[in-house]
C-alpha cells in the first residue's frame, strides 16, 4: 500500500515521505485495554505482524523516511518530523523515465491488487464458516477455537502469497481452493474435539 501511495507521488511529481510510528506490542496490547471497545488481541497480533518497517537499504524508494519510538516523545523527535517534512517538500519525486520501473510499478500494484482479490475470498469463506457453524447452535468456547484457527489459517496463507511474485489469477485461485480445502479439515477437527467433549463427559 506504501508503494502504491509513493507511485501516486511520483506519477504527479509530488512529494512523499513515511512517518513510522515503532510500538512494542506489548504497549499496543496495554492501550488497546483501555479502550472502551477494545480489539481481540489476537487482531492486534496479526497487524503487528502484518506491519512492515521501512526499509530504505533495500528499497530505495524509502529513503525519505523516520522511525520513531512511540512510546517516547522528545523535542529532538518533533525536529526530526519537521526536518524529514521540508526534506520532502523541497525535493518532489520525479516522474519514472523508463519503461522497466513502470513494469516494476505495474508488477507492484498488480500484486496488491491480487493479494487483495484473495484476502477478501479468505473472508468471505471464514464468514459463510463461522455463520453456518452458528446456525448449528455450537457452544461459544468451540466457536471461539473455530473463530482463532480459521484466523490463524488465513494470516498464514497471505504470508505465502506475499512471500511469492504474484503475476497469475489463475495461481490465486488454486490457493483459495487449497484454503477451502484447509478450512474444512479446520472444521472437522474442531466438530471431532467438540463430540469426543460430548462423549466423555
Amino acid at each position: 500500500m506504501r508503494y502504491e501511495v509513493y507511485q501516486l507521488a511520483r506519477k504527479y511529481s509530488l512529494s512523499f515521505c513515511q512517518l513510522f510510528l515503532d510500538c512494542p506490542l506489548e504497549s499496543c496490547l496495554q492501550r488497546n485495554c483501555l479502550r472502551s471497545q477494545p480489539l481481540p488481541d489476537e487482531t492486534i497480533c496479526l497487524m503487528a505482524r502484518k506491519i512492515e518497517v521501512p526499509n530504505p537499504e533495500k528499497n530505495t524508494w524509502e529513503q525519505n523516511s523516520l522511525i520513531l519510538k512511540s512510546v517516547e516523545c522528545t523535542s529532538e523527535d518533533n525536529l526530526q518530523v519537521i526536518n524529514l517534512l521540508a526534506t520532502a517538500l523541497e525535493n518532489p519525486e520525479k516522474q519514472a523515465e523508463d519503461n522497466t520501473e513502470q513494469k516494476e510499478t505495474d508488477r507492484a500494484i498488480c500484486a496488491a491488487s491480487i493479494l487483495h482479490q484473495a484476502d477478501q475470498a479468505f473472508r468471505r469463506i471464514v464468514s459463510q464458516i463461522m455463520k453456518d457453524v452458528k446456525d448449528k447452535h455450537i457452544c461459544p468456547s468451540k466457536m471461539k477455537i473455530l473463530a482463532e484457527e480459521l484466523n490463524k489459517l488465513k494470516a498464514e496463507f497471505l504470508e505465502d502469497l506475499r512471500q511469492r511474485n504474484l503475476q497469475s489469477n489463475e495461481f490465486v485461485t488454486n490457493t483459495i481452493t487449497s484454503f477451502q480445502q484447509a478450512t474444512d479439515n479446520i472444521v472437522k477437527k474442531v466438530f471431532l474435539l467438540n463430540e469426543h467433549t460430548v462423549f466423555s463427559s
